[in-house]
C-alpha cells in the first residue's frame, strides 16, 4: 500500500492565527458578523481555507457559527463569566501553589522584573501595556509551575477571556487594585508560602470577575 502524501502546513492554520490576533486586538469586535467574502478577497484566498479557519476558532470559543445566519465573534455574557472565572481561579490558584514549590531564584527575579513593569505602566496609566505585562506575569507563573497540562487548560480559557480585553482595567481604580493583587501574589511566592500564593491568585481572578461584570454593564448598548 502506497504511503499517503504529507501536506504542507495548512493554509487555514495561518488564516486562523491572523483572525485570532485581529479578534484579540478587537479589530473585529465581539458580536461582529464575519464577512467571509470580504476576508477571502483581502487575504487572496478561496473561502474553503477561511471556513476551515473559522471552524478552528469556533472550537476555541472565539467565534460562534449560527446556521443560516453566518459566523460571529463571540460575546462574553455575565453567565459566561460566572462559569469561566471560578474555574480559572481554581486552576490559576493551583498553578501559583505549584510554582511556589518549584520556584528558582532566577525565575523569581524574572517575576519581580515583570512586576516592576506593571508598576511603571500603572503609574503612567498605560492600560494597553499593563495588559500585556499582566499576561506575561501570569504566563511566567505558569512556566514556573512546570505543569504543561495545567498550563494548556489555562491558556485555552485565557483565549476566551481575551474577548473582554482591557475592559476590566478601564474601571476607575482597577489598575491600582490589580497592581496590589499582583504584589500579594509575588510576595507569597518569594516567601515560599504556597498556600498563601494559591489563595492570593484565587482571590485575584475572582476580583477580575467582579470588575468585568461592572465593565460589561457599563458598556451594554440597548438592542
Amino acid at each position: 500500500m502506497a504511503p499517503s502524501r504529507i501536506a504542507q502546513t495548512a493554509l487555514y492554520q495561518e488564516v486562523a492565527e491572523r483572525l485570532r490576533q485581529r479578534i484579540f486586538a478587537h479589530q473585529i469586535p465581539p458580536g461582529t458578523r464575519i464577512d467571509e467574502q470580504g476576508l477571502a478577497i483581502d487575504y487572496g484566498i478561496s473561502r474553503t481555507p477561511l471556513r476551515e479557519a473559522l471552524k478552528v476558532l469556533a472550537a476555541e470559543g472565539l467565534v460562534t457559527l449560527r446556521p443560516r445566519r453566518g459566523c460571529f465573534v463571540t460575546e462574553i455574557s455575565e453567565q459566561d463569566l460566572d462559569e469561566i472565572l471560578p474555574l480559572m481561579a481554581m486552576l490559576e490558584g493551583r498553578c501559583a501553589l505549584e510554582a511556589t514549590g518549584r520556584a528558582q531564584a532566577a525565575e523569581i527575579a524574572r517575576l519581580e522584573a515583570i512586576h516592576r513593569q506593571l508598576e511603571r505602566f500603572a503609574e503612567n496609566n498605560q492600560i494597553e501595556r499593563f495588559f500585556e505585562a499582566n499576561q506575561e506575569f501570569h504566563s511566567q507563573i505558569q512556566l514556573m509551575a512546570g505543569n504543561r497540562w495545567l498550563r494548556q487548560v489555562i491558556q485555552d480559557l485565557r483565549k476566551v477571556l481575551k474577548l473582554t480585553r482591557l475592559l476590566s482595567l478601564s474601571i476607575d481604580g482597577r489598575l491600582e487594585q490589580s497592581l496590589i493583587e499582583h504584589r500579594v501574589i509575588l510576595d507569597a511566592i518569594k516567601a515560599g508560602d504556597a498556600v498563601a500564593a494559591q489563595t492570593a491568585m484565587h482571590d485575584h481572578i475572582l476580583s477580575v470577575r467582579r470588575a468585568l461584570v461592572r465593565s460589561i454593564s457599563q458598556h451594554e448598548v440597548p438592542a
